[in-house]
């Protein structure tokens, strides 16, 4: 339904959720034999120091496109122009919020999954995570 897009639009920010949610989210990054932990801020807050670090990224467009594809296979009416318009406020919203922005890390590799299947995009993430614990 509409209800859906609307809803991901008015997703608020709540900042003793995320304050809460962050010692969690350390503890299970640090634990034994290592964790993935997927994010907006896991490589820049929760886990700085994670030996492998991706920033998988697509075009808004491309995200847009695949969400618009997951909610009409679920049944749901939304229109793509909708779930654009969504993503780029919640794109601003995040890289402009004071306490824990998405952004990059430094040290992470960009993985634009833009042209890429879903196999594609798990074998170059594989390969980076890979090349990160040989060194």
């Amino acid at each position: 339904t509409r209800a859906a897009g609307e809803a991901a639009s008015r997703v608020a920010v709540h900042p003793g959720v995320r304050s809460a949610l962050f010692d969690l989210q350390r503890t299970f990054a640090s634990q034994d034999g290592g964790a993935v932990l997927d994010g907006r801020d896991i490589g820049t807050v929760i886990a700085p120091e994670a030996p492998a670090k991706l920033y998988v990224t697509a075009s808004p467009e491309v995200r847009a496109d695949r969400r618009w594809k997951q909610l009409a296979g679920q049944g749901e009416s939304v229109s793509f122009d909708e779930i654009l318009a969504d993503i780029h406020k919640r794109d601003e919203r995040d890289g402009g919020r004071k306490d824990a922005p998405m952004a990059q890390a430094k040290d992470a590799t960009l993985l634009d999954t833009s042209e890429m299947t879903i196999s594609q995009a798990f074998d170059a993430a594989l390969r980076i995570v890979e090349t990160a614990r040989a060194r």
